[in-house]
């Protein structure tokens, strides 16, 4: 393989992430609306959780010096790259199921896809993430899949 990919690289690919599982709360969705300005009454009452919801309820909590220079917690799953910038690019999140307070979901994260690209001012790394929600009955509630670029 030429490139800054290596075959070694590339046997990340089908790396998961430990299962994280998480409750919603009614207050938690509530809390979500009011600080995103979702305005609808079933958000606001914590009926059903408002698109995004998903996001932060599995971030992990971590002290200041876990973080990246840009705020973000490390990514234990993703292996030691030969390019660090990190830019968006792109999500794609499928809503399968509502969230509603008393869920149990437990979430998954897989490394996807590696591959490179020629930019005007080099070679891009690209790689996927693709998250899958399931909730008690093993149903798929959301599937999100994230696609950053390295430079």
């Amino acid at each position: 393989m030429t490139g800054l990919i290596s075959e070694e690289l590339l046997t990340n690919i089908g790396r998961q992430s430990k299962p994280q599982r998480e409750i919603v709360t009614r207050r938690d969705i509530r809390k979500y609306a009011v600080a995103t300005g979702n305005r609808q009454r079933k958000y606001l009452d914590g009926d059903v959780a408002p698109p995004m919801f998903h996001v932060p309820l599995f971030w992990d909590v971590v002290e200041l010096d876990q973080l990246t220079p840009d705020g973000v917690s490390i990514d234990t799953l993703l292996p030691k790259f030969p390019l660090e910038r990190a830019m968006a690019g792109g999500l794609d999140i499928e809503y399968l199921k509502p969230i509603r307070p008393g869920d149990w979901l437990t979430s998954v994260r897989t490394l996807t896809a590696i591959y490179e690209k020629a930019g005007r001012s080099g070679s891009l790394i690209f790689y996927e993430i693709v998250m899958d929600i399931r909730n008690d009955d093993e149903e798929l509630v959301i599937r999100e899949k994230t696609t950053r670029i390295l430079r």
